[in-house]
């Protein structure tokens, strides 16, 4: 028996056309009544699925098929086969990051980040930040463009590119990258326990602005972000069978 498939995809034209055909061939059912949810699209519209879902109190697989560019989280396009592939399809879940990001005057608004919580400056100068760990002064000073908290799905996207580590998905550990530090000059970051509290103060934040980042929903002018694992919180992945995240991770690093 066919798995009952809601499917969705992004705005771009070969997304709503792979849409189009997906269905007809397929089929489609209300995001009420599936078992399975299909994204068509890119990662950016992948972590845009899941935000969905969770906001929506849904707790569905989803399985992508890359319409996009690098499709690190999707698994390869076909219209071909679909029952089969969903069938024997491998699951991952994986936990977001809780944000609470302070803002200049006082108010506080927080979100989820599948991949990483960022801080980014805003102005022509450097940002100095303060970290804390689970309520203890870790760094007093850190002069950089920025710093963000990865998790092990995320680990290949920002913070890879910021020269942070690559983390095997069932590790239980979390990145904390700095953005083109200046002082101290070589610190590389660190690996933090899962269950870790990490707090960042911005220091100066009248001539040195900051902006809080969760997966593109951005915060201006914060003066302290704090970020923890929201272990409450699961994000339910399906991979075709030999090409999990676990996989893709590992690969990832030798290439």
């Amino acid at each position: 028996m066919s798995p009952r498939v809601h499917f969705t995809a992004s705005q771009a034209d070969h997304a709503q056309q792979a849409l189009s055909v997906m269905v007809k061939r397929y089929g489609h059912v209300p995001l009420a009544e599936a078992g399975i949810v299909v994204a068509l699209g890119g990662d950016g519209f992948m972590l845009q699925t899941l935000h969905a879902m969770q906001g929506q109190g849904h707790d569905l697989p989803v399985y992508g098929m890359n319409r996009g560019t690098v499709g690190f989280l999707m698994n390869a396009y076909s219209e071909d086969n679909l029952p089969d592939r969903l069938a024997i399809a491998e699951e991952t879940v994986i936990n977001p990051l809780q944000m609470r990001a302070t803002r200049a005057d006082g108010t506080v608004q927080g979100a989820l980040a599948i991949n990483e919580v960022s801080l980014l400056r805003e102005g022509p100068q450097a940002a100095k930040l303060r970290v804390h760990v689970d309520g203890k002064m870790r760094m007093e000073e850190l002069v950089c463009d920025g710093v963000l908290v990865s998790t092990p799905a995320g680990s290949t996207a920002y913070n890879y590119s910021a020269h942070g580590p690559i983390l095997p998905i069932r590790s239980e550990v979390l990145a904390l990258t700095a953005i083109a530090p200046f002082r101290p000059r070589r610190w590389r970051g660190a690996l933090l326990p899962k269950a870790a509290n990490v707090v960042i103060e911005v220091l100066n934040p009248e001539r040195r602005p900051v902006m809080a980042d969760a997966d593109s929903r951005s915060v201006r002018h914060v003066t302290r972000v704090e970020i923890s694992s929201a272990q409450d919180v699961r994000h339910r992945l399906l991979f075709d069978s030999g090409h999990g995240l676990e996989e893709r991770l590992l690969r990832e690093q030798f290439v």
